[in-house]
């Protein structure tokens, strides 16, 4: 319970951190770190709890994104204000960085792995970030022209 405990408020921390880098403006910093805080610990809840990395990294980037939009509409601001800041941390940046490490030391078939999973993760967050903006207009009742 404290390794999730340290891993959400690092989370959160790091999210205002990039949030600051980004140039978002004061009164939207601690939204961001809670909507990045909140991703990474739905991810940390399911790896610590023997999950699949690709299924919690889709789910927490899902509602990165849905609390990126609400939050949008919420404090009338653009979504990317939220959502990029808020997806910073479930970036697989050690995924690339160990692909690279192995294709310095000319170890194929661990790099080719590494690779492969970094490529799921990122594809994992482009559709769930993709999903959260089409799934309210898909069940969105449709207007009749007049």
């Amino acid at each position: 319970m404290s390794t999730l405990i340290i891993h959400v408020v690092s989370a959160f921390f790091a999210t205002i951190f990039f949030s600051i880098l980004f140039n978002v403006q004061h009164k939207h910093l601690i939204a961001c770190g809670i909507i990045g805080a909140i991703g990474w610990g739905i991810y940390t809840l399911g790896v610590l709890g023997g999950y699949s990395d690709v299924l919690f990294t889709f789910l927490g980037a899902y509602f990165v994104a849905q609390g990126s939009y609400f939050l949008a509409k919420y404090k009338r601001a653009p979504v990317t204000v939220f959502l990029i800041p808020g997806i910073i941390p479930l970036v697989p940046g050690i995924g690339l960085y160990r692909t690279m490490y192995a294709l310095l030391f000319s170890d194929h078939t661990k790099a080719l792995e590494y690779a492969l999973t970094t490529f799921q993760l990122s594809g994992v967050i482009a559709g769930a970030i993709i999903m959260a903006a089409l799934l309210p207009i898909l069940f969105r009742p449709h207007r009749q022209k007049l």
